[in-house]
């Protein structure tokens, strides 16, 4: 497969995007920021910005013209957009899709059952389709919860308050990654296009335990007054799937308590078995650079 040189980034703000598109410059890429019509954005002057419409398939189409590849930071509401968008690429004629994945192991059967993730999964199967009748192909960036962002806002421990949720226990390993990292992953992925072709990759900064979050977060912010709370994983799921039986369910009751089971469930995948850390070189933080990370937000 030739090579990757111009890419558009869709969502090149949020908490993910800036960071894809910091790597993707770093390493000589030629980006091309797709924004909404209404979107104004302060981007670096090496970056061309295209205003689009996502409900336009003509509109995605011209601006993908000439691109190498697309990465995606869409919202994982906006699927419409996202299949769109693949459509799009497809018939621009553009080489590699990267869709917004970056999260739980959506290929995992008992992940990929969960209602929360079915856009996500509706955008795999639109690219397989779409890898049958055209020269598109795809990788999906696997990379468990986002870890230094997860710590800044209270994700995986609030610091700040001195509080930790432990799911079943918090004795479950699981896979989780920096912001930085995954960036890198993805400007990886379009230097290895036959190695990443039309599968998954998993990467990870470290497997850890919310347990170990907590000695973390005591040896940063001091041992005295945390708040520690063992919550049932198969309780929310309860709840959860509760809520979805009424006629108008609210998704503040279901969203967060199922993308909780698939990080810290039993059997959900999150701890990655097979790692594309050295494809992709992304080097494994040690015990003291996890540690400033923490230490950080404190």
């Amino acid at each position: 497969m030739s090579f990757i040189n111009k890419v558009a980034l869709a969502g090149a703000t949020g908490n993910l995007g800036p960071a894809i598109l910091d790597a993707l410059l770093s390493v000589g890429f030629q980006i091309t920021v797709l924004t909404r019509q209404t979107s104004n954005h302060n981007l670096p002057s090496s970056v061309a910005v295209k205003k689009v419409d996502y409900a336009s398939l003509d509109s995605l189409t011209s601006a993908l013209q000439g691109q190498d590849a697309v990465v995606s930071t869409l919202a994982t509401t906006s699927i419409d957009q996202q299949l769109l968008l693949v459509e799009a690429a497809a018939k621009a004629g553009v080489k590699r899709f990267i869709p917004s994945e970056f999260g739980s192991d959506t290929l995992h059967e008992k992940t990929s059952s969960l209602p929360v993730f079915q856009g996500k999964v509706a955008v795999q199967n639109g690219l397989k389709e779409q890898t049958k009748s055209s020269g598109l192909s795809y990788t999906l960036v696997c990379t468990g919860p986002f870890l230094d962002w997860g710590v800044q806002v209270g994700f995986l421990l609030n610091i700040k308050e001195k509080s930790i949720n432990l799911y079943d226990g918090g004795d479950r390993v699981f896979s989780t990654t920096t912001l930085a990292s995954i960036g890198k992953a993805v400007a990886g992925v379009l230097q290895n296009l036959d190695a990443t072709k039309n599968r998954a990759v998993y990467v990870q900064d470290t497997a850890i335990t919310l347990k170990d979050f907590l000695a973390k977060g005591k040896k940063a912010a001091g041992s005295e007054g945390w708040k520690e709370e063992v919550v049932a994983v198969d309780d929310l799921l309860a709840k959860a799937w509760e809520e979805l039986k009424k006629e108008n369910p609210n998704p503040d009751a279901f969203v967060y308590n199922f993308i909780i089971a698939s990080i810290w469930g039993e059997g959900y995948g999150s701890h990655f078995q097979k790692l594309d850390n050295d494809l992709l070189d992304i080097k494994q933080l040690n015990d003291d650079e996890l540690q400033a990370i923490v230490s950080k937000y404190a």
